[in-house]
Protein backbone atom coordinates (compact mmCIF):
# COMPACT_ATOMS: atom_id res chain seq x y z
CA UNK A 1 0.00 0.00 0.00
CA UNK A 2 1.75 3.38 -0.92
CA UNK A 3 0.71 7.04 0.45
CA UNK A 4 0.30 9.34 -1.71
CA UNK A 5 1.78 12.67 -0.06
CA UNK A 6 0.53 15.79 -1.91
CA UNK A 7 1.69 18.17 0.62
CA UNK A 8 5.34 17.27 0.10
CA UNK A 9 4.56 16.87 -3.63
CA UNK A 10 3.31 20.32 -3.79
CA UNK A 11 6.42 22.02 -1.47
CA UNK A 12 8.40 20.23 -3.94
CA UNK A 13 7.41 21.83 -7.06
CA UNK A 14 7.05 25.39 -5.41
CA UNK A 15 10.89 24.50 -4.15
CA UNK A 16 11.66 23.74 -8.11
CA UNK A 17 10.53 26.86 -8.93
CA UNK A 18 13.46 28.39 -7.01
CA UNK A 19 16.29 26.19 -6.62
CA UNK A 20 17.79 24.45 -9.35
CA UNK A 21 18.93 21.57 -5.96
CA UNK A 22 16.34 20.21 -3.42
CA UNK A 23 17.63 18.19 -0.75
CA UNK A 24 14.95 15.86 0.72
CA UNK A 25 16.41 15.01 4.56
CA UNK A 26 14.87 12.25 6.70
CA UNK A 27 15.43 9.43 9.06
CA UNK A 28 16.33 6.08 6.79
CA UNK A 29 12.99 4.22 6.27
CA UNK A 30 10.54 7.29 6.07
CA UNK A 31 9.51 7.40 2.54
CA UNK A 32 12.26 9.60 0.98
CA UNK A 33 12.74 7.59 -1.97
CA UNK A 34 9.29 6.54 -2.18
CA UNK A 35 8.23 10.13 -2.40
CA UNK A 36 10.75 10.64 -5.48
CA UNK A 37 9.30 8.24 -7.00
CA UNK A 38 5.79 9.97 -6.71
CA UNK A 39 8.02 13.10 -8.20
CA UNK A 40 8.58 11.48 -10.76
CA UNK A 41 5.44 10.09 -12.39
CA UNK A 42 4.86 13.73 -12.09
CA UNK A 43 7.55 14.37 -15.09
CA UNK A 44 7.64 12.53 -18.44
CA UNK A 45 10.12 9.19 -18.31
CA UNK A 46 12.71 10.69 -20.79
CA UNK A 47 13.05 13.48 -18.10
CA UNK A 48 13.83 11.64 -14.74
CA UNK A 49 17.49 10.15 -14.19
CA UNK A 50 17.82 8.01 -11.16
CA UNK A 51 20.92 7.26 -9.54
CA UNK A 52 20.11 4.98 -5.92
CA UNK A 53 24.17 5.16 -4.05
CA UNK A 54 23.35 1.93 -2.00
CA UNK A 55 23.33 0.35 -5.54
CA UNK A 56 27.00 -0.68 -6.93
CA UNK A 57 26.44 0.17 -10.55
CA UNK A 58 24.96 4.06 -9.96
CA UNK A 59 28.24 4.18 -7.87
CA UNK A 60 30.31 3.11 -10.56
CA UNK A 61 28.67 5.46 -13.08
CA UNK A 62 29.04 8.17 -10.70
CA UNK A 63 33.07 7.93 -10.20
CA UNK A 64 33.22 10.60 -12.77
CA UNK A 65 30.07 12.61 -12.77
CA UNK A 66 30.99 15.57 -14.58
CA UNK A 67 30.53 12.91 -17.61
CA UNK A 68 27.81 11.11 -16.45
CA UNK A 69 25.45 14.29 -15.09
CA UNK A 70 26.47 16.84 -17.90
CA UNK A 71 24.24 15.53 -20.73
CA UNK A 72 20.99 14.98 -19.16
CA UNK A 73 18.10 17.40 -19.00
CA UNK A 74 14.87 17.54 -16.81
CA UNK A 75 15.21 15.60 -13.11
CA UNK A 76 18.20 14.28 -11.87
CA UNK A 77 17.85 12.37 -8.04
CA UNK A 78 20.28 10.86 -6.33
CA UNK A 79 19.42 8.99 -3.30
CA UNK A 80 21.52 9.05 -0.36
CA UNK A 81 24.15 11.32 -0.82
CA UNK A 82 25.69 11.17 2.22
CA UNK A 83 27.37 8.31 0.89
CA UNK A 84 29.36 10.80 -1.87
CA UNK A 85 29.85 13.99 -0.42
CA UNK A 86 32.52 14.58 -3.13
CA UNK A 87 29.40 14.86 -5.33
CA UNK A 88 28.64 18.12 -3.76
CA UNK A 89 31.22 20.43 -5.65
CA UNK A 90 30.76 18.84 -9.15
CA UNK A 91 27.04 19.50 -8.18
CA UNK A 92 27.76 22.93 -8.05
CA UNK A 93 29.66 23.48 -11.29
CA UNK A 94 27.26 21.40 -12.98
CA UNK A 95 24.07 24.04 -11.88
CA UNK A 96 25.91 26.67 -13.09
CA UNK A 97 26.76 25.04 -16.42
CA UNK A 98 23.25 23.45 -16.43
CA UNK A 99 20.73 25.81 -15.14
CA UNK A 100 17.88 24.27 -16.82
CA UNK A 101 18.28 21.14 -14.73
CA UNK A 102 17.02 20.22 -11.53
CA UNK A 103 18.54 17.91 -9.03
CA UNK A 104 16.61 16.22 -6.35
CA UNK A 105 18.63 14.90 -3.80
CA UNK A 106 17.87 12.59 -0.50
CA UNK A 107 20.32 12.07 2.62
CA UNK A 108 19.26 10.51 5.53
CA UNK A 109 22.26 12.21 7.75
CA UNK A 110 21.91 15.78 8.49
CA UNK A 111 25.62 16.08 10.02
CA UNK A 112 27.03 15.40 6.43
CA UNK A 113 24.76 16.89 4.10
CA UNK A 114 24.37 19.87 5.71
CA UNK A 115 28.17 20.58 6.26
CA UNK A 116 29.17 19.74 2.69
CA UNK A 117 26.52 21.46 0.97
CA UNK A 118 26.88 24.79 2.89
CA UNK A 119 30.41 24.63 1.77
CA UNK A 120 29.13 24.32 -1.97
CA UNK A 121 26.14 24.65 -2.94
CA UNK A 122 24.97 27.97 -0.52
CA UNK A 123 22.33 30.11 -2.49
CA UNK A 124 21.57 26.62 -4.98
CA UNK A 125 19.80 24.62 -2.47
CA UNK A 126 16.73 24.17 -0.32
CA UNK A 127 15.92 22.05 2.18
CA UNK A 128 12.51 20.16 2.49
CA UNK A 129 12.80 17.60 5.63
CA UNK A 130 10.44 15.12 6.15
CA UNK A 131 8.88 12.35 8.82
CA UNK A 132 7.11 9.22 8.29
CA UNK A 133 3.27 9.26 8.24
CA UNK A 134 1.57 12.30 10.74
CA UNK A 135 -1.96 12.90 10.80
CA UNK A 136 -0.87 15.51 8.22
CA UNK A 137 -0.14 12.26 5.49
CA UNK A 138 -3.73 10.02 7.15
CA UNK A 139 -6.04 12.41 7.96
CA UNK A 140 -7.97 9.30 9.06
CA UNK A 141 -5.73 7.47 10.42
CA UNK A 142 -6.41 5.90 13.78
CA UNK A 143 -4.57 8.27 15.76
CA UNK A 144 -3.88 5.57 18.73
CA UNK A 145 -2.72 3.26 16.38
CA UNK A 146 -0.13 5.89 14.39
CA UNK A 147 1.08 6.79 18.51
CA UNK A 148 1.92 3.55 18.98
CA UNK A 149 3.49 1.87 15.96
CA UNK A 150 4.79 5.55 14.87
CA UNK A 151 5.24 6.89 11.17
CA UNK A 152 7.77 5.05 9.45
CA UNK A 153 5.70 3.88 6.92
CA UNK A 154 6.74 0.03 7.28
CA UNK A 155 5.63 -0.32 10.55
CA UNK A 156 2.31 1.68 10.41
CA UNK A 157 1.54 -0.53 7.67
CA UNK A 158 2.47 -3.93 8.99
CA UNK A 159 -0.23 -6.75 9.02
CA UNK A 160 -0.54 -6.64 13.54
CA UNK A 161 1.18 -5.25 16.38
CA UNK A 162 3.84 -7.60 16.76
CA UNK A 163 5.21 -7.26 13.05
CA UNK A 164 5.48 -4.25 13.68
CA UNK A 165 7.29 -4.00 16.70
CA UNK A 166 9.94 -6.52 15.25
CA UNK A 167 10.16 -4.34 12.04
CA UNK A 168 11.41 -1.69 14.62
CA UNK A 169 13.51 -3.68 16.55
CA UNK A 170 15.18 -4.96 13.04
CA UNK A 171 15.12 -0.94 12.10
CA UNK A 172 17.70 -0.15 15.58
CA UNK A 173 20.03 -2.93 14.63
CA UNK A 174 20.44 -2.22 11.63
CA UNK A 175 20.62 1.79 12.21
CA UNK A 176 23.55 0.32 14.90
CA UNK A 177 24.88 -1.96 13.09
CA UNK A 178 25.37 -0.56 9.51
CA UNK A 179 24.16 2.91 9.10
CA UNK A 180 26.51 4.28 12.19
CA UNK A 181 29.62 2.88 10.93
CA UNK A 182 28.83 4.02 7.42
CA UNK A 183 28.82 7.67 8.72
CA UNK A 184 32.62 7.26 10.04
CA UNK A 185 31.27 7.79 13.58
CA UNK A 186 33.41 5.40 15.50
CA UNK A 187 30.69 4.09 17.75
CA UNK A 188 30.27 0.53 19.40
CA UNK A 189 27.65 -0.61 18.21
CA UNK A 190 26.60 -2.03 22.00
CA UNK A 191 27.25 1.28 23.77
CA UNK A 192 25.01 3.39 21.53
CA UNK A 193 21.92 1.01 21.82
CA UNK A 194 22.92 1.31 26.13
CA UNK A 195 22.61 5.04 25.32
CA UNK A 196 19.90 5.03 23.06
CA UNK A 197 17.82 2.90 25.67
CA UNK A 198 18.23 4.99 28.63
CA UNK A 199 17.50 8.26 26.52
CA UNK A 200 14.12 6.80 26.33
CA UNK A 201 13.46 7.43 29.75
CA UNK A 202 14.58 11.09 29.60
CA UNK A 203 11.91 11.39 26.30
CA UNK A 204 10.23 14.56 27.47
CA UNK A 205 12.86 15.78 30.13
CA UNK A 206 15.69 17.85 30.29
CA UNK A 207 19.05 16.10 28.84
CA UNK A 208 21.05 15.31 31.85
CA UNK A 209 24.83 14.29 30.58
CA UNK A 210 26.17 13.94 33.66
CA UNK A 211 23.74 11.63 35.40
CA UNK A 212 23.55 9.35 32.12
CA UNK A 213 27.41 9.62 31.79
CA UNK A 214 27.67 8.42 35.10
CA UNK A 215 25.13 5.30 34.49
CA UNK A 216 27.72 4.43 31.03
CA UNK A 217 30.74 5.15 32.88
CA UNK A 218 31.19 8.00 30.16
CA UNK A 219 32.15 11.08 30.08
CA UNK A 220 30.07 14.07 29.91
CA UNK A 221 31.03 15.20 26.04
CA UNK A 222 30.74 11.68 24.93
CA UNK A 223 27.30 11.46 25.95
CA UNK A 224 26.63 14.89 24.11
CA UNK A 225 28.23 13.76 21.19
CA UNK A 226 26.11 10.60 20.97
CA UNK A 227 23.32 12.65 21.30
CA UNK A 228 24.19 14.77 18.46
CA UNK A 229 24.26 11.27 16.48
CA UNK A 230 21.07 10.49 16.89
CA UNK A 231 19.99 14.15 16.85
CA UNK A 232 21.90 14.30 13.04
CA UNK A 233 20.19 11.24 12.04
CA UNK A 234 16.81 12.59 11.94
CA UNK A 235 15.62 10.02 15.53
CA UNK A 236 15.89 12.43 18.70
CA UNK A 237 14.78 16.06 19.00
CA UNK A 238 16.43 18.80 20.80
CA UNK A 239 14.73 21.22 21.58
CA UNK A 240 16.37 24.11 23.16
CA UNK A 241 15.47 26.22 25.99
CA UNK A 242 14.28 30.42 25.10
CA UNK A 243 16.33 32.72 26.36
CA UNK A 244 15.22 36.75 27.18
CA UNK A 245 16.26 38.98 29.38
CA UNK A 246 14.57 38.35 33.07
CA UNK A 247 15.23 38.01 36.01
CA UNK A 248 14.02 34.32 36.65
CA UNK A 249 16.42 31.69 36.73
CA UNK A 250 15.99 30.17 33.50
CA UNK A 251 16.04 26.62 32.55
CA UNK A 252 19.62 26.25 29.79
CA UNK A 253 19.43 23.01 28.80
CA UNK A 254 17.44 21.33 26.20
CA UNK A 255 14.85 18.69 26.44
CA UNK A 256 14.83 15.42 24.71
CA UNK A 257 11.90 13.50 22.41
CA UNK A 258 12.17 10.39 20.14
CA UNK A 259 10.67 12.03 17.07
CA UNK A 260 9.30 8.64 16.26
CA UNK A 261 7.20 7.50 19.28
CA UNK A 262 6.99 3.85 17.49
CA UNK A 263 10.60 3.74 17.79
CA UNK A 264 10.54 5.01 21.72
CA UNK A 265 7.88 1.93 22.20
CA UNK A 266 10.47 -0.49 20.94
CA UNK A 267 13.18 0.85 22.82
CA UNK A 268 11.10 0.79 25.65
CA UNK A 269 9.52 -2.91 24.65
CA UNK A 270 5.91 -1.64 24.52
CA UNK A 271 4.54 -4.22 21.42
CA UNK A 272 0.95 -3.05 21.94
CA UNK A 273 -1.15 -0.36 22.81
CA UNK A 274 -2.18 -2.38 26.16
CA UNK A 275 1.63 -1.92 26.95
CA UNK A 276 2.02 1.72 26.26
CA UNK A 277 -1.19 2.41 28.51
CA UNK A 278 0.28 0.84 31.48
CA UNK A 279 3.52 2.21 31.20
CA UNK A 280 4.87 4.85 33.54
CA UNK A 281 6.20 6.78 30.37
CA UNK A 282 2.27 6.94 29.33
CA UNK A 283 1.99 10.24 29.52
CA UNK A 284 5.40 11.34 28.13
CA UNK A 285 5.28 9.39 25.10
CA UNK A 286 1.50 10.89 24.16
CA UNK A 287 3.12 14.49 24.86
CA UNK A 288 6.15 13.84 22.58
CA UNK A 289 3.45 12.39 20.32
CA UNK A 290 1.74 14.90 19.99
CA UNK A 291 4.66 18.07 19.67
CA UNK A 292 5.68 16.26 16.79
CA UNK A 293 2.22 16.15 15.10
CA UNK A 294 2.18 20.38 15.10
CA UNK A 295 5.77 20.84 14.40
CA UNK A 296 4.83 18.84 10.97
CA UNK A 297 1.61 20.01 10.90
CA UNK A 298 3.33 23.69 11.37
CA UNK A 299 5.78 23.05 9.11
CA UNK A 300 8.21 24.35 11.81
CA UNK A 301 11.98 23.62 11.51
CA UNK A 302 14.32 22.71 14.72
CA UNK A 303 16.30 25.71 15.03
CA UNK A 304 12.48 27.51 15.24
CA UNK A 305 10.85 25.71 18.13
CA UNK A 306 11.60 25.98 21.57
CA UNK A 307 10.56 25.08 25.41
CA UNK A 308 10.34 27.17 28.21
CA UNK A 309 10.74 26.81 31.73
CA UNK A 310 12.18 28.54 35.31
CA UNK A 311 13.23 27.08 38.17
CA UNK A 312 10.59 27.72 40.03
CA UNK A 313 8.59 25.08 37.78
CA UNK A 314 6.59 27.20 35.62
CA UNK A 315 6.91 25.76 31.88
CA UNK A 316 5.73 25.59 28.16
CA UNK A 317 6.37 22.38 26.34
CA UNK A 318 6.68 24.41 22.58
CA UNK A 319 7.10 27.86 21.68
CA UNK A 320 7.44 29.72 18.89
CA UNK A 321 7.60 32.55 16.44
CA UNK A 322 5.78 33.96 13.70
CA UNK A 323 4.24 36.80 11.98
CA UNK A 324 6.10 39.12 14.65
CA UNK A 325 5.03 37.38 17.71
CA UNK A 326 5.23 34.64 20.15
CA UNK A 327 2.93 31.53 20.07
CA UNK A 328 2.76 28.69 22.71
CA UNK A 329 1.62 24.26 22.40
CA UNK A 330 1.50 22.69 25.34
CA UNK A 331 0.47 18.76 25.09
CA UNK A 332 -1.78 16.98 27.60
CA UNK A 333 -2.77 13.13 28.10
CA UNK A 334 -6.01 14.27 29.50
CA UNK A 335 -9.12 14.74 27.57
CA UNK A 336 -10.84 17.67 29.49
CA UNK A 337 -7.68 19.91 29.94
CA UNK A 338 -8.14 22.66 32.48
CA UNK A 339 -6.29 26.11 32.23
CA UNK A 340 -2.95 25.64 35.07
CA UNK A 341 -1.13 28.36 36.78
CA UNK A 342 1.75 27.48 34.60
CA UNK A 343 -0.01 28.41 31.44
CA UNK A 344 -1.30 31.94 32.77
CA UNK A 345 2.57 32.49 33.55
CA UNK A 346 3.36 31.57 29.99
CA UNK A 347 1.03 33.76 28.57
CA UNK A 348 1.97 37.00 30.92
CA UNK A 349 5.61 36.38 31.13
CA UNK A 350 5.99 35.75 27.35
CA UNK A 351 3.37 38.01 25.72
CA UNK A 352 1.83 34.92 24.20
CA UNK A 353 -0.72 35.63 21.26
CA UNK A 354 -2.06 32.40 22.05
CA UNK A 355 -1.69 29.02 23.42
CA UNK A 356 -3.09 25.96 22.05
CA UNK A 357 -3.57 22.68 24.59
CA UNK A 358 -3.54 19.86 22.42
CA UNK A 359 -5.28 16.74 23.94
CA UNK A 360 -6.48 13.25 22.99
CA UNK A 361 -10.43 14.12 23.55
CA UNK A 362 -12.70 14.53 21.13
CA UNK A 363 -13.76 18.60 21.45
CA UNK A 364 -12.25 22.08 21.22
CA UNK A 365 -13.10 24.72 23.47
CA UNK A 366 -12.12 28.11 25.10
CA UNK A 367 -10.20 28.09 28.18
CA UNK A 368 -9.13 31.72 28.79
CA UNK A 369 -9.34 34.75 25.99
CA UNK A 370 -5.63 33.35 24.88
CA UNK A 371 -5.79 29.73 25.69
CA UNK A 372 -7.73 27.11 23.34
CA UNK A 373 -7.73 23.43 23.89
CA UNK A 374 -7.42 21.68 20.89
CA UNK A 375 -8.11 17.74 20.07
CA UNK A 376 -5.52 16.39 18.32
CA UNK A 377 -7.32 15.26 15.60
CA UNK A 378 -8.14 19.10 14.84
CA UNK A 379 -4.68 20.90 14.33
CA UNK A 380 -6.04 22.45 11.32
CA UNK A 381 -7.86 24.98 14.02
CA UNK A 382 -5.08 26.10 14.81
CA UNK A 383 -4.85 29.53 13.03
CA UNK A 384 -1.56 31.77 12.91
CA UNK A 385 -3.62 35.76 13.11
CA UNK A 386 -0.79 38.11 11.44
CA UNK A 387 -0.41 40.87 14.50
CA UNK A 388 -2.65 44.17 14.18
CA UNK A 389 -0.66 47.32 12.82
CA UNK A 390 -1.45 50.14 15.67
CA UNK A 391 -3.61 52.78 14.50
CA UNK A 392 -1.84 56.13 13.12
CA UNK A 393 1.95 54.06 13.20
Amino acid sequence: MEITRRKELELLTRRFKHSPIVAVLGPRQCGKTTLARQFAKLHPPEKIHFFDLEDASAVAKLDNPSLVLEPLKGYVIIDEIQRRPELFPALRVLVDKQPSTRYLILGSASRDLLAQSSESLAGRISYVEIEGFSLDTLPDAPVRKLWVRGGFPRSFLSKNDEASFEWRQDFITTFLERDVPRLSLKIPAKTLRRFWTMLAHYHGQIFNASEIGQNLASSDSSMKRYLDVLSGTFLVRQIQPWSYNTKKRLIKRPKIYFRDSGILHALLSLKTPDDVLSHPKLGASWEGFALEQAITHLALREEEVFFWGVHTGAELDLLFQSRGRLWGIEAKFNEAPTVTPSMLSAVSELSLAHLWVLHPGKDGYAMHPRVSAVPLHGLSSIKIIPNKPVRGS
